[in-house]
């Protein structure tokens, strides 16, 4: 459904309207099934217009780059890959959620990019602050960090009061931690555009893109680029979509969750 036009849209049509745009940002509740069938097909359909693309996924972090080229070379098995980028211990996802956009990366001979901060520096923020951080740890990411967008704020404290944190006492320490999350993956889109004038796709939960100021608007400070925003969207009876949360979304039925991290996507 286009929102900011009020209607829904053929597939292929859709595709040409989002195929126009620099970056393309699909988002997802982790664990909903549907939701990564539905990034599935839409890079299926850009992969047979475009040929291989670059995907950027939020479940890998920065410094394991060299893992993914490597298991997309066909020069690691995917046990050993996942052993070497801890798929258990870090994102913790069943990895059979992304197995298949995985396999059409490397079937494609397409490029999947690290975006994410390692996770136990932003762990640390979550509970300490970004103050706690030595100087190793800071250099892991972004160099600016923009804690000044109200409107960011508000929604994610909202999130914040309707979850149970076991051991995030602090909301100041938690919305640190979110925006260093999306800054830093907003910078590592912005270095690789800067670099490689192609067309991305970024692959991140629902809640770093939603009204764009999550990631996107800071790319966009970072690297001038078109974007578009794609949301798989879970509705119930009640539920009140508004046009600005993405340009487009695609509605699903709802998922009962199984797992949700502490960063509110």
């Amino acid at each position: 459904m286009d929102l900011k036009k009020g209607k829904v849209l053929p597939f292929e049509k859709f595709i040409d309207e989002i195929a126009s745009k620099e970056i393309i940002f699909i988002g997802e509740v982790h664990d909903n099934p549907e939701h990564h069938l539905i990034q599935l097909q839409i890079l299926q359909a850009l992969m047979d217009a475009y040929g291989p693309l670059t995907i950027a996924m939020e479940s890998f972090q920065k410094p394991q780059q060299p893992y993914i080229d490597q298991y997309l070379k066909g020069d690691l098995t995917e046990s050993d890959f996942l052993e070497e980028v801890n798929w258990r211990g870090g994102w913790g996802l069943d990895y059979h959620l992304y197995r298949p956009l995985m396999l059409l990366a490397k079937q494609n001979r397409s490029k999947v990019l690290a975006i994410n901060a390692p996770y136990d520096i932003v762990r640390k923020i979550a509970r300490h602050g970004i103050e706690s951080l030595d100087e190793t740890e800071r250099k892991n990411l972004a160099k600016e960090i923009d804690l000044t967008n109200k409107s960011h704020r508000a929604y994610l404290q909202n999130a914040f009061k309707h979850h149970t944190h076991i051991d995030l006492k602090k909301f100041d320490y938690f919305y640190e931690a979110q925006c260093v999350w999306e800054d830093t993956m907003a910078q590592n889109l912005a270095e690789y555009l800067n670099k490689n004038r192609r067309k991305l796709i970024v692959i991140s939960g629902n809640g770093h893109i939603i009204n764009r100021f999550g990631i996107p608007d800071r790319t966009i400070k970072r690297s001038p680029v078109s974007i578009v925003t794609v949301m798989p969207y879970p509705i119930n009876e009640n539920v009140v979509l508004k046009k600005e949360i993405a340009d487009y979304v695609w509605l699903t039925p709802d998922y009962p969750h199984r797992f949700r991290m502490f960063e509110g996507s």
